[in-house]
């Protein structure tokens, strides 16, 4: 089977991490990223597209956020140099998604199907060990160590207030995205709200049925 080319959809907390991994390591593809698109391509000359800046680190470095332009020019380089890929946080709204037809042929778009309450109490839940970096989850993850458990922190993105924020923000933005794949035919619903070894078993069978 040639390397897949993948589209993982889904809201913040939905899993799309996890289970990129998985396809990652179960199908030998590069997981691209805006972000990490983003970084591995900061010194990129984009001087012709007439932009504030000569370079995408230049946006960076200045906090700013980069244009649409440019980070669709740097995700066509990044699948441009992958045989097979799992593109996960692009696009994010309708426009990126047409350009991203021009960019590659997708074997697969899978969307992780959780529900806003659940993708609440998933992110709500997540606690920080504030010496080590590490993310814990109040239900699904504790740490066994009681020192650690004392010294967890919430962060203050996952807040119930911010979380809400940000899912509201994701529904106007890339729900149109979601519904864009449905209409075409082309968008594969896994159930996110199984545990994460079902859903991965969900996700394999619909990738391999579908490449």
């Amino acid at each position: 089977m040639a390397q897949p080319r993948i589209l993982i959809l889904g809201a913040p907390g939905a899993g799309k991490g996890t289970q990129s991994a998985n396809i990652t390591d179960e199908f030998d593809v590069e997981h691209v990223t805006t972000g990490d698109a983003l970084r591995s391509n900061k010194q990129m000359d984009i001087s012709e597209m007439d932009t504030e800046y000569d370079t995408p680190g230049e946006y960076m470095d200045q906090g700013e956020l980069v244009p649409n332009e440019v980070v669709n020019a740097i995700v066509d380089e990044a699948l441009s140099q992958a045989d097979g890929f799992v593109l996960d946080g692009y696009p994010r709204n309708l426009e990126q998604a047409e350009e991203l037809e021009d960019m590659t042929d997708l074997d697969v778009v899978l969307y992780l199907d959780v529900s806003e309450e659940e993708l609440v109490h998933r992110l709500t839940g997540r606690r920080m060990d504030p010496e080590t970096g590490e993310i814990y989850h109040v239900e699904y993850n504790p740490p066994e160590d009681s020192e650690i458990e004392d010294r967890l922190e919430q962060r203050e993105d996952d807040t119930e207030e911010t979380v809400r924020e940000r899912l509201r923000v994701y529904r106007e933005n890339t729900e149109p995205v979601v519904e864009y794949y449905d209409d075409q035919g082309t968008l594969e619903r896994v159930d996110g709200e199984q545990a994460p070894d079902e859903v991965w078993e969900s996700a394999k069978e619909t990738i391999e049925s579908a490449t």
